[in-house]
């Protein structure tokens, strides 16, 4: 009899599916300006693989996947791999995380293909900033990407904002996006995960912005858009949208994470804050050794970062976010 427990109680059911490691933008804290270390096209797991992965993981109670990367338009079929996802058993949810440059060409196909909500990476709504930030990226690029977003139907649609340095003189702008438009802003705290990556400054906490909108702007707590994670929203008075926020450094939520990760090279991750990791690519053939890997690795999962003890050593593009 197997002695690894299954997920019986269902917390952990979302798996952060990394299909590339590769991007179109260099941002300040999420990879070198090199780029990352070049791997080999076989290095990464093929569309079949992943598919198969995502089987046996829904198999032990994972019903939602995010596709991430990298940047995950940036390889071929993407719209193809939603499809595929959407003819798993057990998958009830597929959602896209992008920088939204890509957006006009594949946002049509996409929707098509089942993917029903993206998140758009949108870190300022200055073009000298933006650019900045993800060293020479085009504002223009990532809005466009945005209306491509609301053109082909996707809902909700969510704009993720890092908390850098500088962001307190763009609040405005962002609620003012909000009142034109039913998106849904969610600034979140920058997680030094590699210490190589120095962000964009100093580390902005979320209660500090909180307060600054309050006096600005008269929100109001507001039970926020579908989704899975952890962010608590707000309203400002008239708007379309709302105001969010992900506090993972200043009032972190390991307790009541639900997810695991999966690289682009066949890695499973249980913290985003530790290195520790299980080379899952050589069991995807042999799907009950597979479905025990996963089985242990939730098993084992710790819901507290302050228990990890390996250091991370890869870009947040490696990793998935």
């Amino acid at each position: 009899m197997n002695a690894i427990p299954d997920n019986t109680q269902g917390r952990v059911d979302y798996l952060r599916l990394s299909i590339t490691d590769r991007c179109n933008l260099r941002c300040t804290y999420c990879m070198p300006a090199e780029g990352v270390p070049a791997r080999a096209h076989d290095d990464i797991l093929s569309y079949e693989e992943l598919a198969a992965f995502a089987r046996v993981a829904a198999g032990c109670g994972i019903s939602k996947v995010r596709i991430t990367g990298g940047e995950p338009l940036v390889r071929h079929g993407c719209a193809d791999f939603v499809g595929m996802l959407g003819r798993t058993s057990g998958i009830h949810d597929i959602s896209l995380t992008t920088n939204g440059v890509l957006l006009p060409r594949y946002a049509a196909d996409l929707r098509r293909a089942g993917l029903r909500r993206v998140n758009i990476s949108l870190d300022s709504l200055d073009a000298e900033r933006f650019a900045r930030i993800s060293r020479g990226g085009r504002l223009a690029d990532a809005l466009a990407g945005l209306d491509a977003a609301f053109a082909a139907g996707f809902s909700p649609i969510k704009v993720n904002a890092l908390l850098l340095d500088g962001v307190e003189d763009e609040l405005d702008a962002f609620v003012a996006l909000t009142r034109e438009r039913a998106v849904h802003v969610r600034f979140i705290e920058f997680m030094p995960l590699d210490r190589r990556l120095g962000g964009d400054g100093r580390l902005v906490p979320a209660p500090e912005i909180l307060q600054l909108l309050k006096d600005r702007h008269e929100l109001a707590p507001h039970e926020g858009p579908y989704g899975h994670g952890p962010a608590q929203y707000w309203q400002a008075p008239g708007a379309r949208g709302t105001i969010g926020f992900i506090a993972g450094v200043s009032e972190h939520f390991c307790a009541s994470c639900n997810r695991l990760r999966l690289t682009a090279d066949g890695r499973l991750r249980t913290c985003l804050f530790s290195g520790d990791e299980v080379a899952i690519r050589p069991l995807i053939a042999r799907p009950a050794e597979l479905r025990d890997a996963i089985r242990a690795a939730v098993s084992g999962k710790s819901f507290d970062r302050c228990r990890e003890q390996r250091a991370n050593e890869r870009a947040m593009s490696e990793i998935g976010g």
